[in-house]
């Protein structure tokens, strides 16, 4: 099945501080793109002589100069399995767990939340077992 949401926009007031919140939740790296305006990518930065289209950054976010916000859309990273490990990179990094993972049936699993290094409220998903 194909994933009905391809990319979605984190928003974030300093670029820096939110690639480093990421990049230590999410155990990759999140580079900085010099554009404009700049933005930051999750995934090893591209090769430089490959076409702008083209490298191994996934479609999945990107982190852009914003207003962050509490409300409205909720973006999702994966549990991966590692519930102590994940909540425990969030706070490490700076951010606050605002709910606690619960198990919410074979429908949709386990999911948590958080506020991250900038405000917003991001989403933990953890498919159920199979």
């Amino acid at each position: 099945m194909d994933n009905v949401i391809v990319w979605c926009d984190i928003p974030c007031t300093d670029l820096e501080r939110a690639a480093k919140f990421y990049a230590a939740v999410l155990q990759m790296p999140v580079n900085i793109i010099p554009s404009d305006p700049p933005v930051g990518l999750p995934g090893e930065p591209p090769d430089p002589n490959a076409p702008p289209t083209e490298g191994p950054f996934p479609v999945a976010f990107d982190l852009y100069v914003g207003k962050p916000s509490m409300e409205g859309v909720t973006v999702y990273i994966p549990a991966k399995g590692d519930w102590d490990g994940i909540l425990s990179r969030i706070r490490s990094a700076g951010g606050e767990i605002l709910d606690e993972p619960a198990d919410l049936g074979q429908m949709v699993g386990t999911l948590a939340f958080f506020k991250d290094s900038e405000g917003n409220r991001i989403g933990i998903h953890e498919p159920p077992a199979m």
